[in-house]
């Protein structure tokens, strides 16, 4: 469907692969769309890598929303100038490196320039709104919304307010993403790691040990993901498959929560990934997929992504 607001202007921050995706994102119902840089080549280099990625999609009949590739990346445009960037944008997508200093800059510089209306999010993963929003005028208008890497090709987004954030801007955002295709889900505070860090941290946590102890291979342990718990996954979260896994969640407890427990209480504790265990993880992830073929295997993933979120459309 076509956007109602295709006329109104996105500002993105950042022109980097992140940066890339949303500006394909938001064209893709007709939003135009102004990507800011601080160098000119860099945001020749994004408009280049975006016209590549949608005529490639097209070819593939893969291409998300009704409008053409031309006509999509003609909503899109560079700028380096950041006032002019922000100036009559509804939205802006900050997109910048994950580092808090250079962020905190940057958000002390739009505090400038903003208006009073403006939604201003950032796609980190890394840190709670308040971190670098807490000292600025506008704060109230700050929130995350953090997509999953690559945001073009994963749909999830999780918006995230800090406790000044004004309670409309995050219900806009969420009917914004919800526009564009994404899924949104918002959480009702900031927490450390938002959601999806949080849960992908404890799988990985368990990994680890699973492989330090030498219980399983690299290649076994994704296995297990890959052809087990992510085929479910891919279309039920884990609260839905423990209800349909029994007689319903209540079942599920009744049958299962002990057994639960007595496992978790043979958790071991947080471990630092590194010393001979990441030696040996990135040894056998190498054999697996050597770095030289790392892109070609990205565009592989890119392209299974996109198939998979087809194929859920369509079912």
């Amino acid at each position: 469907m076509e956007s109602i607001f295709k006329d109104r202007k996105i500002a993105i921050i950042g022109s980097g692969l992140i940066g890339q995706s949303w500006a394909m994102i938001f064209a893709s119902v007709g939003y135009k769309v102004t990507i800011y840089d601080i160098l000119q080549p860099q945001i020749d280099n994004a408009l280049k890598q975006a016209e590549a990625q949608l005529k490639s999609l097209s070819e593939k009949g893969l291409l998300r929303g009704k409008l053409s590739a031309d006509q999509q990346f003609s909503c899109i445009s560079g700028c380096t100038d950041i006032k002019e960037t922000v100036k009559g944008a509804f939205f802006l997508q900050e997109c910048i490196p994950e580092n808090l200093e250079i962020k905190k800059s940057l958000y002390k510089q739009l505090d400038e320039i903003v208006d009073d209306n403006i939604i201003i999010s950032s796609s980190t993963s890394t840190f709670m709104p308040s971190q670098f929003s807490s000292d600025m005028k506008h704060r109230s208008q700050v929130l995350v919304s953090h997509p999953v890497n690559p945001p073009y090709y994963v749909p999830l987004v999780e918006i995230v307010p800090s406790e000044h954030t004004k309670t409309e801007f995050p219900i806009a955002t969420r009917a914004l993403m919800s526009e564009v295709g994404q899924k949104p889900v918002v959480l009702t505070r900031e927490i450390e790691g938002f959601a999806l860090n949080r849960i992908q941290y404890a799988i990985l946590n368990e990994c680890w040990h699973l492989i330090a102890d030498g219980i399983l291979s690299v290649k076994d342990i994704d296995s297990v993901m890959s052809d087990g718990l992510g085929m479910r996954y891919a279309f039920l979260g884990p609260m839905e498959t423990t209800h349909l896994n029994a007689e319903g969640f209540l079942s599920y407890c009744e049958r299962y929560s002990k057994t639960i427990n007595g496992v978790s209480q043979t958790f071991k504790p947080v471990p630092k990934m590194e010393g001979p265990v990441m030696e040996k993880v990135a040894k056998e992830l190498e054999e697996m997929c050597p770095l030289e073929d790392l892109e070609k295997r990205r565009k592989w993933r890119d392209n299974c992504l996109t198939l998979l979120s087809q194929m859920k459309k369509d079912l």
